[in-house]
């Protein structure tokens, strides 16, 4: 039933099923109290193991994401991803759900399964116009703490272009199997000598007038980025999450295969 999206936590997927009465060598932390009490003998808990898991798609829709040429923007990309991924956990019959965010909440949907609940989530991503342009990845991260319960395989796609967001990031490692799929272009990183040009701040929507020919002013922009990129494969690494980073004129399906088969490998020796 889990498929390609096997959960790496170990000893999570049990919930609860009934109670038997208490037997010799029981685990006395099985023991349900408040049945026990009620003089009819002493009482422990079963559980059964969870067959079916939830994936959510976190999904940034704020201005910065706008970048890329027509129909290859970062976020024409990351909507293609949700939609190719929803179509993928659906078939596995996962429970799948969405969360669109900027600095604010722009679309949730509740997890399900069906294909038809894949295709109402394409159809509402492809319709979405975010009513906010900026970004605020720590807010979001908080909202999706809070309405997130149950333990859940998180695909969280971004350009990352925030600061101060890592301490609720840790906190949704530590609660979920988290995966995060970077997505840059290279209009952010390769930036061409044009001399002086207007460049425009999405989320602001203030344009400033850039000499770009000037000393180190593409190299400079182009290392920001990176170490950015450095930083948050490095921040993956060592909470254990899976990572990778994609540009919007790459084919990210290789990428993909490759990373869930690392995830499978992972979860068959472990």
């Amino acid at each position: 039933m889990q498929g390609d999206f096997r959960s790496v936590f170990k000893g999570t997927g049990l919930e609860f099923d009934d109670v038997r009465p208490y037997q010799y060598g029981d685990d006395i932390r099985t023991i349900d109290w408040n049945v026990s009490a009620k003089g009819h003998g002493t009482f422990v808990k079963t559980f059964r193991e969870e067959k079916e898991q939830t994936v959510f798609f976190i999904l940034d829709v704020s201005a910065s994401q706008e970048i890329g040429s027509e129909g290859k923007t970062k976020v024409d990309i990351g909507k293609e991803i949700t939609g190719v991924l929803a179509l993928s956990a659906v078939k596995e019959s996962s429970h799948v759900g969405l969360i669109c965010y900027s600095d604010q909440r722009e679309l949730y949907i509740k997890p399900t399964k069906g294909v038809s609940q894949a295709y109402q989530i394409i159809n509402s991503i492809v319709s979405l116009k975010p009513a906010s342009l900026k970004t605020n990845l720590n807010k979001a991260l908080a909202f999706v703490l809070n309405t997130i319960k149950r333990r859940s395989v998180v695909i969280l796609i971004s350009d990352f272009i925030d600061d101060d967001y890592e301490k609720n990031l840790k906190a949704l490692a530590r609660r979920h199997d988290l995966v995060i799929i970077h997505i840059s272009d290279k209009r952010e990183t390769r930036l061409p000598k044009l001399g002086i040009i207007p460049v425009q701040d999405k989320e602001s929507g203030k344009t400033l007038w850039i000499n770009t020919s000037f000393g180190d002013f593409r190299e400079k922009i182009s290392h920001r980025l990176d170490e950015r990129k450095t930083a948050l494969s490095s921040f993956c690494k060592k909470h254990q999450i899976n990572f990778i980073s994609l540009d919007t004129d790459e084919d990210f399906v290789p990428k993909l295969l490759r990373l869930f088969k690392v995830r499978n490998r992972s979860v068959k020796t472990t």
